[in-house]
């Protein structure tokens, strides 16, 4: 048995004003909550039990996904009432585990798709014998992100989290967030207080000699913190450059669900996905976009790479490029929102009232 921690805690900050109601791991992805996609994934690669470590928003995680047994897996829910870090959550969320002391344990971040052989990691973390060992990717810009430069052999050498300065950059490879722990090695993160694994858990183990390994992997990888990032995600998992188990249906270039109606005329495509019961009328566009349970794309709008909140509404003729409309908001006729603009949950746009705006 393979036992992980998914950590789901997240505010999703980036992401308002589609998280203001909805915790970012539930928001839907490809047609489903993008946390149904990495379980999935996780018991495709032999994870039969998951501990949910949640906190903001935790009561929506359980009535929708329950003890797990229809994913073919179990669930446990851990709820921190004080957000504790990446390092006290994974603590907080081993009480929970059965996992004898040298078990490996995998921890996922809530907000990463990727295409990572899970199995082969937790594999090399056995052959390699470490206390800990991290999936690591190549970033063209690194900066954003920790860096973990390794030796020949995978031995993690060092991190610098977020560097701030170009000497400072020493690796173009990132930690990409997914860990496999030995257990016994989680118990030793201190109780009850924030913890960071980047920043005080693993640099203290490395001091301390203990063996960090790290895989690097090339496959997909997308960070989903960003409006744009995750609208992608969900493009690339309805065409199937991302394969989940979780897709509700064939991979495309669209996905409909129960409910969706398509007028004759509308042009799809791009990854897009059309929520139960929305609406996309004659002669609209919708490229790589998620429309949302409800919302409504009139006649003549265009809508690309955007997410358009459930009960939304796009006006006739009205242009939305890489925006985020929240749910229940109402966009006029002849509007123009591009590069970022965000519309507020229940706003009310008029008609030809904005050209762009980045906050309505």
């Amino acid at each position: 048995m393979t036992e992980a921690i998914l950590l789901a805690g997240g505010k999703g900050s980036r992401l308002r004003p589609v998280t203001l109601h909805t915790p970012k791991p539930m928001v839907p992805a490809a047609g489903v909550p993008f946390l149904a996609h990495q379980l999935a994934r996780a018991k495709a690669a032999g994870v039969t039990h998951v501990v949910l470590a949640t906190s903001y928003l935790a009561e929506v995680f359980e009535p929708y996904f329950g003890d797990g047994s229809a994913l073919g897996m179990r669930l446990t829910y851990v709820t921190e009432d004080q957000p504790l870090g990446t390092g006290g959550a994974i603590r907080s969320a081993a009480d929970a585990l059965t996992s004898g002391p040298a078990d490996p344990v995998l921890v996922f971040n809530g907000d990463i798709l990727t295409g990572l052989d899970i199995a082969g990691l937790v594999d090399a973390h056995q052959r390699a014998g470490a206390a800990v060992t991290l999936h690591l990717t190549r970033a063209d810009d690194p900066r954003e992100y920790g860096l973990v430069p390794t030796d020949d052999t995978g031995r993690v050498l060092d991190f610098t989290e977020k560097p701030q300065h170009p000497d400072e950059i020493v690796t173009d490879q990132i930690n990409a967030g997914c860990y496999v722990f030995r257990r016994e090695v989680i118990d030793t993160i201190p109780a009850g207080r924030p913890v960071s694994v980047e920043r005080e858990t693993f640099p203290q183990l490395l001091a301390a000699g203990a063996l960090l390994h790290g895989v690097v992997d090339r496959t997909y990888w997308l960070d989903l913190g960003r409006p744009a990032c995750f609208v992608k995600a969900s493009a690339d998992l309805v065409r199937g450059i991302v394969a989940s188990p979780a897709l509700p249906g064939p991979t495309g270039e669209y996905l409909l669900l129960p409910g969706a109606q398509v007028a004759d005329g509308a042009k799809l495509g791009g990854g897009t996905v059309v929520g139960a019961g929305a609406r996309i009328e004659a002669g609209a566009v919708v490229e790589g976009s998620i429309v949302l349970d409800g919302a409504r794309v009139a006649e003549g709008a265009q809508v690309y790479d955007s997410l358009l909140g459930a009960r939304s509404s796009v006006g006739r003729n009205t242009t939305v490029t890489g925006a985020v409309v929240g749910d229940d908001a109402e966009v006029g006729s002849a509007n123009e929102l591009t590069d970022g603009a965000r519309v507020w949950c229940d706003a009310r746009i008029p008609d030809a009232a904005i050209r762009f705006s980045p906050d309505c």
